[in-house]
């Protein structure tokens, strides 16, 4: 057994508001008024805990936008940032383009028709492992340096903003839009790309910029000149990166770095310091800290901590292949949110596709040509991945208890922040509470290591004044594993002590407000202690639950007050929606709510709620039970806990195809598009073994994979007149070994010998996608 223990000041620090300066507009035509304590956003002065979430709007394919956004908003992101590519809109110098799934500003609109605020990110440079960075060929011939303040370059810039900000006139939040924020460059003074329209041989790179703040500043008042009035601008700040005294500095992290391997012989990946626990508020825990990714030039009380670039997956560079362990991302939530963090913000959330260029494409170098898929939370065919879910129930949990949450302090115990990460032995740990009341996290996932799973830990919380200390006893967490445990938390009137099962939401269901709990994988047992005088369904003031239950609910009463409790398995837990029935954030406190447990994606929009899957046929648990109506419904039974449960769907679609061997490296894959009507989309399934897959229509490549051992996906949706027109072509590059080059030649000639090549397709599948439809209420 081991014992660990930590101690919580429960004198309350003054939040104190950040100046003036870093605001822009911050009141829209209603009144509602953003602004900044140095802990977290407020909104009409109450906290506000916020989920951003990168969704690069020309890199996906415009039918998918709605859709997406919502899933999104139902997996608890309430900001959505995006990059303006200015090579995706004016590829040629004076000639724009903003159309289809360039269309910047139906994009925002369907942002604002569905509740989320944008942050643009407008560059002029981005990175993004785009095309020189996001900036077009054209400028590199000019008779000037980007990224300066050049007078020729700041021109440039003057009329990109210009078209920029003519698209999103009438968008930004002073104007009842969703635009709440700019970001001005990108890793300024750190961060660069290739120039790709040089000879890859020259190793030629886009300036990283020497202007410093005034670079920064200059970028702001030509923002502002074509209507950029927002209430606040950032500037990424890790790396060292120049950052200016207006913009709020934003900090990220990702434990997967393919730029590590950019160079030849880069060596075994390093675990990162990622999954340790920090105090990004305490200048004493920082300054004994071994994180490298928060380098920042103010005091760290002074500030809140925001994040717009925690790795939401990560892209397969040619030198660095892997596949991501999805429960490395809601892991690395966990850490930001226990370490003081308050504004989480992923790149990516939503995976897509490179648009082409005239006679080219839009990527950069060392990635895939056209895939950007990012092994995203959403895929760029809009796959829904287990990454997806698991951030669903900590987002959840953050919005439905913001109000609680947002001004807990990080307590954190002696030797977290300093723990080496390959070593395996310390439990990871730490503490948020405010007076008597918090949250313990644990995380039990480390990048490039094996954790074992965590059995009979204790953990004490002790408080400066005195008062009772609170221990969870027999703590156990399986590998790879995080939790959330509450302690002195106010259910209402009635006050839980402790539990080892950890919050997901507060809903309001047919008027009476109930709580859910998840059970953490691992746990021995799932156990709730209330204060003395409580009673619960066992007859005590302790409540044990059952270890196969999947659900199961039971009441607990103190003083005349009843809470209900609803208990999922993790199962259960990541296919939980909460859906605003008044169209707010799933877990917005105060509005009539449904639960809907469902396999697949929930999309609720203004006709009712449709349900997205892999599945045919799947059941639906829905509370209230008679939440859903419609055709195709099938009612089964209502269980114990009062979730009604429906079978939805049909017969399983047959998509039939046709694989053809040309040659060693080539097949063609025959499809009548006919054969997908009534599907809402299709994903080929392709297993194979090579170097790279590319994908064509009649030599058009369509599609490119890295190999990295997992199965290649190709979303059909955008592909049907191509179908319809000939088979696609499979091209898999072959994987070499044995590889010697001669270049003993007296002409210009160079020579490759190889000794084995493998270049295989093992096997193809088609995935139909489902939609079923119903009403609600």
């Amino acid at each position: 057994m081991s014992a660990h223990t930590v101690t919580v000041d429960v004198t309350t620090p003054p939040f104190t508001g950040i100046p003036e300066r870093y605001y822009g507009a911050n009141r829209d035509p209603q009144g509602n008024e953003i602004r900044f304590t140095n802990y977290y956003m407020t909104v009409n002065g109450e906290p506000r805990f916020v989920v951003m979430g990168e969704f690069e709007f020309s890199r996906v394919e415009a039918w998918q936008w709605e859709d997406e956004l919502i899933k999104l908003k139902m997996m608890g992101v309430n900001v959505i940032s995006f990059y303006v590519y200015w090579i995706h809109h004016e590829e040629h110098q004076g000639e724009w383009n903003f159309t289809g799934q360039r269309d910047l500003r139906r994009f925002v609109q369907l942002c604002a028709k569905h509740g989320l605020w944008c942050v643009a990110r407008i560059g002029p440079f981005v990175h993004s492992e785009t095309r020189n960075g996001g900036l077009p060929d054209w400028l590199y011939g000019q008779p000037y340096e980007v990224r300066e303040n050049d007078p020729g370059f700041l021109a440039a810039v003057d009329d990109y903003y210009a078209h920029v900000g003519e698209q999103l006139r009438g968008l930004m939040f002073k104007d009842g839009g969703p635009i709440i924020a700019t970001q001005l460059d990108n890793e300024y003074e750190h961060s660069s790309a290739p120039w790709e329209c040089t000879t890859g041989v020259a190793n030629e790179w886009v300036n990283s910029g020497t202007s410093g703040e005034a670079y920064l500043n200059a970028l702001k008042t030509l923002a502002l000149k074509y209507g950029f009035d927002t209430p606040f601008y950032t500037a990424t700040a890790w790396g060292n990166a120049v950052t200016t005294d207006s913009a709020i500095p934003m900090w990220g992290g990702y434990p997967y770095r393919p730029w590590l391997f950019y160079g030849p012989n880069s060596g075994e990946h390093p675990a990162t310091l990622e999954y340790d626990y920090q105090d990004f508020h305490s200048s004493k825990h920082m300054a004994e800290s071994k994180y490298d990714m928060f380098e920042m030039n103010y005091t760290p009380e002074s500030y809140p901590y925001v994040c717009c670039e925690m790795g939401g997956g990560m892209f397969c560079s040619y030198n660095y292949r892997f596949i991501l362990p999805w429960k490395s991302v809601d892991a690395m939530a966990n850490i930001k949110t226990a370490s003081g963090c308050n504004f989480l913000g992923y790149y990516v959330i939503k995976g897509g596709t490179n648009p082409k260029r005239e006679g080219g494409f839009m990527n950069e170098g060392q990635c895939p040509k056209i895939s950007y898929d990012f092994q995203a939370p959403l895929g760029e065919f809009a796959q829904t991945r287990e990454s997806y879910n698991r951030l669903k129930v900590l987002h959840t949990f953050v919005h439905s208890f913001e109000s609680e949450l947002t001004p807990m302090i990080p307590a954190l115990p002696i030797g977290q922040n300093q723990i080496d990460p390959t070593d395996t032995k310390p439990l990871r740990w730490s503490v948020r509470a405010a007076n008597h009341s918090g949250f313990v996290f644990i995380d039990n996932f480390q990048d490039h290591v094996h954790m074992p799973p965590r059995s009979d830990e204790t953990i004490t919380i002790e408080f400066s004044d005195g008062a009772a200390p609170v221990t969870f006893d027999n703590i156990g967490i399986a590998a790879d594993e995080n939790c959330i445990l509450p302690f002195n938390m106010s259910l209402r009137r009635v006050t839980l002590t402790k539990a080892t099962a950890q919050p997901v939401t507060r809903a309001t269901v047919d008027g009476e407000t109930l709580y859910v709990f998840v059970k953490p994988t691992g746990m021995p047992e799932s156990t709730f202690t209330f204060a003395y005088g409580a009673i619960t369904s066992q007859g005590s003031n302790e409540y044990r639950c059952d270890p196969m239950a999947p659900i199961e609910r039971f009441t607990v009463t103190q003083d005349g007050s009843k809470v209900d409790i609803i208990v999922l398995d993790r199962a259960h837990a990541d296919e939980l929606f909460v859906v605003n029935l008044a169209g707010g954030m799933p877990g917005e406190d105060g509005c009539e709510q449904a639960l809907i447990i469902a396999q697949g994606a929930v999309i609720p929009d203004e006709h009712g709620i449709r349900f997205e899957t892999t599945e045919a046929k799947s059941n639906v648990y829905a509370l209230p039970a008679d939440v859903l109506t419609g055709n195709g419904l099938q009612p089964l039974r209502t269980d114990e806990s009062g979730f009604g449960i429906y079978s939805i769907g049909g017969a399983e679609a047959k998509v039939p195809f046709k694989l053809e061997r040309k040659s060693q490296t080539r097949w063609t894959l025959s499809i009548n598009p006919k054969d997908l009507d009534g599907l809402k989309n299709a994903w080929v399934d392709v297993k194979y073994t090579g170097d790279i897959g590319s994908a064509f229509f009649n030599g058009d490549m369509v599609h490119d994979n890295f190999a990295n051992g997992d199965v290649w996906q190709i979303g059909l949706h955008e592909f049907t007149q191509q179908l319809a027109e000939g088979p696609m072509t499979l091209y898999i590059t072959p994987l070499k070994e044995g590889v010697s080059v001669d270049v003993d030649s007296p002409m210009a000639a160079r020579s490759e010998k190889v000794d084995k090549e493998t270049s295989e397709i093992h096997s193809v599948g088609i995935t139909p996608i489902y939609e079923y439809t119903l009403k609600r209420w």
